[in-house]
């Protein structure tokens, strides 16, 4: 098993090749949030357009079937009941009006699902947590003067 950068696992690796391996996660952890939000905003815009669609085909149904619809089922109900044939019009318009306001209910269902998604919002908040972590981060507090140091960074590398 080996880092990213190549060497062993376990094995000292010198602040270059940490820094290199942090870099290169970093990088990857950006390029993931990135994708991330750009699934969650696919989703939002695909019940939006649903949404849309299904408000469409309400108005649709309401406008261009409703003098078709009401002849046949208007006479239609006359046929059947031989009631007045104003009250069957009325009752065929009113079978068209509820077909419709069934398709409005699914597009406010679907509009209020993509109005609650807080999927962009929750991305930022997660960057964001990620950026504040990596400013909070502070270097090993070494007790070894700064001399030492660079010549067991020398000795590691090599």
């Amino acid at each position: 098993m080996s880092a990213p950068d190549g060497s062993p696992v376990g094995a000292e690796r010198s602040i270059g090749q940490l820094f290199a391996s942090a870099t290169t996660e970093m990088s990857a952890l950006v390029h993931d949030e990135i994708a991330l939000a750009k699934a969650q905003l696919k989703r939002d815009v695909k019940r939006g357009a649903t949404s849309g669609g299904a408000f469409s085909v309400a108005a649709a149904v309401l406008i261009f079937s409703l003098p078709m619809l009401n002849f046949a089922l208007a006479y239609g109900i006359r046929t059947w009941s031989n009631w007045n044939l104003a009250i069957c019009f009325l009752l065929s318009f009113a079978a068209n009006v509820l077909v419709a306001a069934v398709l409005a209910l699914i597009g406010v269902f679907f509009a209020k699902k993509a109005k609650k998604s807080q999927g962009p919002q929750k991305v930022a908040a997660s960057m964001k947590e990620s950026a504040s972590v990596l400013q909070n981060a502070k270097p090993h507090p070494r007790a070894e003067r700064v001399d030492d140091a660079v010549e067991a960074v020398a000795r590691s590398s090599s």
